[in-house]
């Protein structure tokens, strides 16, 4: 008689972009369904992980979820950590220009350490669609350009942040390159205050955190090679918080909700 045997789906995921855009906290939502407003600089890289059943592939698939640094001055420290990952998500502000301009260069440089891979293109904080400096036409035209799909997502009322890495978790299970249609299932911008006040009127307020394991800079619980990459994340910050010469802000650790 034939064993079935469970495997273990591990997925390394990357979220790159400006500074500013909401990284850290899209990264804090995900893996721990809590958000905050107040903002402090990612210094280097850190990590959250979880462990999400994915419907459509019918599995449990654990994240790991990689911050980076989006300021220009922290390049060459964390373009090492885009090595080895399975998914990226590009991140650009609905309020921010420069950010969106920003994002050919950010699969530029994913691809350039990692080849191929799935990615999704995510325009953040469209509850300030009121103040958008970039049209929704612009918008789909980059993705369609990039051969990417779309994702319109806002932190704060947790509207399709987990779609995102669910989606990334079925194209690596899948096998997928990082296509498919900019448009499918994801809301207009005009769909987007509806939704949100659908949201809003729930009652419960915000929701409770879901199971998820936090990894530590010292690389507890993960395997060799994620160990290793968080050890070397540590040291790497310690380094850089240690330069007198540090701007300001750089001795600020990990804790960056963005939004």
């Amino acid at each position: 008689m034939a064993l079935v045997e469970d495997f273990e789906t591990t997925i390394k995921i990357i979220v790159v972009g400006n500074g500013g855009v909401g990284k850290s906290s899209m990264i804090r939502r995900f893996c721990t369904g809590e958000f905050t407003d107040k903002y402090k600089k990612t210094i280097g890289v850190d990590f959250l992980e979880k462990e999400q059943y994915v419907s459509s592939v019918d599995q449990s698939i654990t994240f790991m979820v990689w911050d980076t640094a989006g300021q220009e001055e922290f390049n060459a420290l964390t373009k090492q950590y885009y090595r080895n990952a399975n998914g990226c998500v590009l991140a650009f502000s609905t309020v921010d220009k420069d950010s969106y301009d920003a994002i050919e260069n950010w699969k530029r440089k994913v691809e350039e350490e990692c080849g191929s891979l799935p990615m999704v293109l995510v325009q953040n904080k469209v509850d300030l669609i009121e103040k958008a400096v970039v049209t929704s036409e612009e918008v789909e035209s980059l993705a369609k350009k990039l051969k990417v799909k779309l994702y319109r997502t806002c932190v704060s009322e947790n509207l399709n942040v987990d779609k995102v890495f669910e989606y990334l978790g079925e194209e690596y299970v899948n096998g997928g390159k990082g296509g498919g249609e900019s448009e499918s299932g994801i809301p207009s911008i005009s769909d987007i205050g509806t939704t949100m006040a659908g949201k809003k009127s729930d009652s419960g307020g915000a929701p409770a955190a879901p199971s998820q394991q936090k990894r530590d800079m010292s690389g507890n619980g993960g395997d060799g090679a994620s160990k290793k990459e968080a050890k070397d994340a540590k040291k790497d910050i310690v380094s850089i918080e240690a330069k007198p010469k540090q701007r300001t802000g750089g001795k600020k650790k990990f804790a960056c909700t963005i939004l």
